[in-house]
């Protein structure tokens, strides 16, 4: 059994193990049940006051917050007014009717001023209850404990406890999968249960959660003796009983099935809780004890996370919502959450811990190093097939961004040692200006902040270069020193066919022997469609006024599922690969890209990577591809609460090395965008498999625009110094990656921004 559960815990979890970092509010301690094995239920007498005060519940949260928290566990009692007359006199005195509208009002506050999401443990509740905490919390529990009512009967642990009924139990689980909330509950063993019995819970949940989808987790909770109450002499479980109903559970629940067993129960068998198919450790704080517990302190998460480490796996933050339901937030969440949620995790549905953000101007963290984990095999296979060139499938890329720990090094070394045979240590970069004739676009995509309607907004006004100004800038970029233009820019409405051959010729005019890389494939289907051409007759046109090589922006993910969320009314993927295709044919190369870290998944940047190198190995015709994380801070899909706040700097470095591998064989240039990643974020990535740093960018525009900090221009003499950092040379190349004619080299200096 033991091996069986290990085996479908790490198969849908691989190495991570999770737990939520939160603070304990216990709101009340007053109960109308009367169970035989609890010390958190208590008299008025013994408690002083009914309820934590409005500025005590805050004071909480706000030490929460303080030391790092993401989660606002509230506990209390289940109804106490219905038993305890101080809770009725205390509730009428703060102008509530109930416990839970108390709860309400409370949760929503640390909701709103401290921004921890609350996870309510508020007993039974019927479908409107749900209804109205729904708005106030990111996921709720019950326990179901037992489905024994023997144990309810006189002598038993859940005499005089209406609330601990089974029947009455599974209702309140069920109501909440009606009301669609993530929902946490579990089994406390060792009460007088039968085996039998814990395996009839187990298929309740099961069932409940078949019908509903709605179970994030499900703890297997030891019995513990407690002083002072009527069990404290009754024997507890050991640790054989826990660690097979533990195995248990992952074999009735499946590998998918967040199980979690309290470290701080069974600390001293941590790593046989792990191989039974424990993958979370549920609430660990650092501020406030385990009120149900208080005999039994929290370990200290530096001693947690290396305890996990030693048994192979990654400790990692959650959220109070699971992963996978943080994945689909407007599906599980009160639309008011849903920003909240959105904006804080990956594409995991984890949280992102580092302060790092795409285009921003924090360091990124360093990346963790040494040692393995339990997937390391797993991956170390990949990587082979990889590095002898072979098409990996969707599973094996997934497997790679789902790397974490000391997998991540693992990856990125991989990816380096192929950059190293292929590309050799020089790091190079091209002495280029970007020209972005216009940002008035008649397309709406969502993450877009550089196009502006044609007043002003956002990031200053609307504009339009006309063909003086384009070629005025690119004869100022040849003056000095610049081998190439990029040009780009917005649909314009006034803009057709005819526009983009008169960009080339002033481009032209002004400076006859500058490599020209322009038009992204939106407005190269744009063009050929307002002048009736074939994308290969119109592609043929623009090589002979001139164009040179293409930019492959316009592709964001290719994948029908997030263009149809990020940019609906924009080139499907097959059409940005049509004319991808046209332009190879026609003898125009061009870079490939992707715009990751908003609604998308690891298996949709599989899927891109895989279509991008499909398409390489028809024609050949990609000289390079470069990963751009997405920028959010000004993007109107992040500003409106629809999009994640950009990749994880994991994701990102993960990004580039992955890339490498998929890549290899097909595509020998991997580039870092200093833009997007920043200084030290790119001097790392040129460890991750990254051999180029693109442009200078002189007046890089479309970044800024979304919020990036980091700067117009990237000098020379800094692209020598961020590779003499990473103890490489850099060489000025050619957009082609030509080597640059010795009259034509621009000194360190020229370009200093």
């Amino acid at each position: 059994m033991l091996a069986a559960a290990e085996h479908l815990t790490l198969g849908a979890h691989g190495a991570l193990v999770t737990y939520s970092r939160k603070v304990f509010i216990p709101l009340t301690r007053l109960c109308r049940d009367v169970c035989h094995y609890c010390t958190f239920a208590t008299s008025p007498r013994a408690v002083g006051k009914a309820y934590l005060t409005r500025d005590e519940v805050l004071a909480i949260a706000r030490a929460g917050v303080a030391a790092g928290c993401r989660e606002a566990l509230f506990t209390l009692g289940d109804a106490p007014e219905a038993r305890h007359a101080a809770a009725r006199t205390a509730l009428d005195a703060m102008g509530h009717e109930t416990t839970l509208t108390y709860l309400r009002e409370m949760a929503a506050a640390v909701l709103e001023e401290t921004g921890l999401l609350p996870h309510l443990n508020p007993g039974l509740m019927t479908d409107a209850d749900y209804a109205a905490l729904r708005p106030a919390a990111a996921s709720m529990g019950l326990m179901l404990e037992t489905i024994s009512p023997r144990l309810s009967q006189r002598g038993g642990p859940h005499f005089g406890s209406p609330d601990k009924v089974p029947a009455r139990r599974l209702e309140t689980i069920a109501a909440a999968g009606r009301a669609r909330v993530p929902f946490t509950t579990g089994l406390l063993i060792g009460i007088g249960e039968t085996r039998d019995e814990r395996i009839q819970a187990l298929t309740e949940i099961r069932d409940l959660h078949a019908r509903y989808g709605h179970i994030q987790e499900v703890i297997v909770q030891n019995f513990k003796a407690k002083p002072g109450t009527r069990m404290a002499a009754f024997p507890e479980p050991s640790l054989e009983e826990h660690l097979w109903t533990i195995a248990a559970a992952r074999l009735i629940l499946g590998g998918a099935m967040t199980i979690q067993a309290p470290p701080n129960l069974q600390p001293d068998a941590l790593s046989k809780l792990l191989a039974a198919g424990v993958n979370d450790w549920g609430g660990v704080s650092p501020v406030t004890p385990d009120h149900v517990n208080p005999e039994a302190p929290w370990p200290h998460l530096e001693a947690l996370a290396a305890a996990t480490a030693a048994t192979g796996r990654v400790l990692v933050e959650r959220l109070a919502i699971g992963p996978a339901f943080a994945r689909e937030p407007s599906r599980w969440l009160d639309p008011g959450l849903v920003r909240p949620v959105l904006r804080a995790v990956d594409a995991r549905g984890l949280p992102v811990t580092e302060a790092w953000r795409a285009g921003g101007t924090i360091d990124p963290p360093a990346v963790p190093g040494g040692g393995a984990t339990r997937t390391s095999a797993t991956i170390d296979a990949i990587i082979d097939r990889a590095s002898a060139g072979h098409r990996l499938d969707v599973p094996d890329i997934v497997a790679l961004f789902s790397a974490d720990g000391p997998d991540v090094l693992r990856v990125a070394r991989a990816a380096d040692r192929l950059r190293a045979e292929v590309s050799g240590d020089a790091v190079t970069y091209v002495i280029n200006r970007n020209i972005n004739y216009t940002n008035i676009c008649l397309y709406r995509c969502t993450f877009c902040a550089f196009s502006k309607g044609g007043t002003k907004d956002l990031r200053g006004p609307a504009y339009k270069l006309d063909m003086s100004e384009i070629g005025r800038r690119a004869a100022e970029a040849g003056d000095r020193g610049a081998t190439e233009v990029c040009l780009q820019g917005g649909i314009h409405p006034d803009y057709d066919g005819h526009t983009y051959h008169q960009v080339l010729a002033a481009v032209r005019a002004a400076a006859p022997d500058i490599h020209i890389h322009a038009f992204s494939p939106l407005e190269v289907t744009h063009g050929a469609t307002t002048l009736g051409l074939s994308l290969a007759d119109y592609l043929a046109s623009l090589k002979d006024s001139g164009l040179s090589t293409l930019p492959g922006t316009a592709a964001e993910i290719l994948d029908p599922e997030v263009r149809a969320v990020i940019c609906p009314d924009k080139v499907s993927a097959v059409e940005w690969l049509d004319v991808m295709r046209a332009a190879h044919q026609a003898g125009l190369r061009s870079t490939a890209t992707i715009m990751f870290g908003h609604v998308d998944t690891y298996t949709h940047w599989a899927r891109h990577l895989l279509l991008i190198r499909d398409l390489q190995e028809e024609t050949g015709g990609f000289t390079e591809f470069v990963p751009l994380p997405f920028v959010h801070m000004e993007a109107p899909m992040w500003r409106k609460g629809r999009s994640r706040s950009g990749p994880s700097f994991r994701e990102a470095l993960l990004m580039h090395a992955v890339a490498r591998l998929v890549l290899h064989g097909r595509i020998d240039n991997i580039q870092a965008s200093w833009v997007k990643l920043g200084p030290v974020g790119a001097r790392l990535a040129l460890g991750a498999g990254v051999n180029d740093l693109g442009g200078v960018l002189m007046d890089e525009s479309i970044t800024r625009a979304a919020g990036g900090r980091n700067g117009q221009l990237f000098g020379v003499e800094q692209m020598h110094e961020l590779a003499r950092s990473a103890g490489r040379p850099a060489r000025q190349r050619t957009t082609l990656y030509g080597v640059v004619p010795a009259a034509h080299l621009e000194p360190a200096g020229v370009f200093a921004s």
